[in-house]
């Protein structure tokens, strides 16, 4: 075999090249895992799904002097936190000290703090979380206005009697009861009367007390 038919032979076996202008091959799209999209990360988020809000009792002895209740007030409001319920009197006369009982609700970090930013009030004598020393004796009292006739005003005297509250005004057409006890109690006495003709509601707030012989110094 000659040389030239060796070389057609070889060039009919390769392959042709591929023009300079053919578009090359386009590349697969990039895949996109179906994730879903999370929020961002917060601190307040993280904290409200790891602790759950506790109710507490606090009591705080004051200088009985002006202004110092709002200084109080103004803390909780400063900072956003929470007072279900209030109260305050004169307790030691001699000694012009006031008692603050506060109800409030927060996370236990919460707690803290307010306790601790309450110890630091200079007209402050004592921060006493009366709930983390037990359970303390609560009592509310709530003066309870019905009016009705017929039917609901037996039903309401009925209930007042099972409740051991008291009727402290009458007419023919309504009751004022007056109910003492703890918050759960008065709630419920409230809920009660609320078909049978409440009208009106006025409640002084929980004053409270720890259990046993000791006393706020001990």
């Amino acid at each position: 075999m000659s040389e030239a038919t060796t070389r057609k032979s070889a060039a009919r076996g390769k392959p042709a090249a591929a023009p300079s202008h053919a578009v090359p091959a386009s590349k697969p799209p990039p895949r996109h895992h179906n994730r879903a999209v999370l929020p961002p990360a917060s601190a307040y988020f993280i904290e409200e799904t790891k602790d759950l809000n506790e109710r507490h009792v606090l009591s705080i002895i004051v200088d009985n002097e002006p202004g110092v209740l709002a200084r109080v007030i103004g803390l909780f409001s400063g900072r956003g936190y929470n007072i279900d319920s209030l109260t305050v009197s004169e307790t030691e006369h001699a000694k012009h000290l006031s008692r603050i009982t506060i109800v409030t609700t927060g996370t236990p970090m919460v707690l803290a703090q307010i306790r601790n930013q309450l110890d630091r009030m200079v007209p402050v004598h004592a921060v006493i979380d009366l709930t983390a020393q037990g359970n303390p004796l609560e009592r509310e009292l709530a003066l309870v206005k019905v009016t009705g006739r017929g039917n609901d005003r037996v039903e309401a005297l009925r209930i007042a009697d099972a409740f051991e509250a008291e009727v402290v005004d009458a007419t023919t057409e309504h009751f004022v009861f007056q109910l003492t006890g703890r918050t759960d109690k008065v709630e419920q006495f409230i809920a009660i009367m609320a078909p049978l003709g409440l009208v009106e509601i006025c409640r002084t707030g929980s004053a409270a007390l720890s259990r046993g012989a000791g006393g706020l110094d001990d």
